[in-house]
């Protein structure tokens, strides 16, 4: 169950039962450094990121959300405060045969992994996604050997056909992450769910 709501001082955020996902603050941008510098937790991305790369990631989130009123929001559990990561909406900023779309992610600290927190915030974002912005589809990719996040995109209801796999065209050829997988959901397949 989600509800949209405000924070005291006017930042939007969508709740669910343990967690908020609000706006970015200035005390979100250590811990967020270091869990970008952490290799579990960028195991399948290309590469970690420095203190300045993290930052300037956080400055770019921001200019996603002014240009399209929605983005990663800073994931916080609701009983400590403690932010732990990301889960949002971003527009992919390249070329691919799927495209254009929105895509679905998430990134937690490696010590809020298994406790079903990406599940729980990707659901309040789907639900977010197709009820209040009405988008038509939501995707998300990652590479094959990605299980722990394969799992989650299943648990939330996107599906894979194998030939809408692809090759990021960010990666030079013969990367090892440079094959993926896409999972779609669209707002009818959810609504005649619902249904049936």
């Amino acid at each position: 169950m989600t509800d949209d709501a405000a924070t005291g001082d006017g930042r939007a955020v969508i709740a669910t039962d343990r967690l908020i996902l609000r706006d970015w603050t200035e005390s979100d941008l250590a811990p967020f450094a270091e869990m970008n510098a952490c290799p579990q937790v960028c195991e399948f991305l290309s590469r970690t990121l420095s203190k300045e790369q993290s930052d300037a990631f956080v400055r770019s989130i921001a200019d996603h959300f002014r240009g399209n009123g929605y983005g990663l929001y800073a994931l916080e559990v609701k009983a400590s405060g403690t932010f732990i990561g990301f889960t949002g909406l971003s527009v992919p900023s390249f070329a691919a045969h799927f495209m254009p779309t929105v895509e679905i992610g998430w990134r937690l600290a490696r010590a809020y992994w298994g406790q079903g927190y990406a599940t729980e915030a990707a659901k309040a974002v789907i639900a977010h996604g197709f009820d209040r912005l009405g988008l038509r589809e939501i995707v998300s990719f990652t590479v094959p050997a990605n299980m722990r996040s394969r799992a989650v995109m299943e648990k939330i209801g996107l599906r894979r056909d194998g030939r809408d796999d692809f090759d990021h065209p960010k990666l030079p050829e013969g990367h090892r992450l440079r094959r993926h997988v896409l999972y779609r959901l669209q707002r009818s397949w959810r609504t005649n769910e619902a249904v049936s």
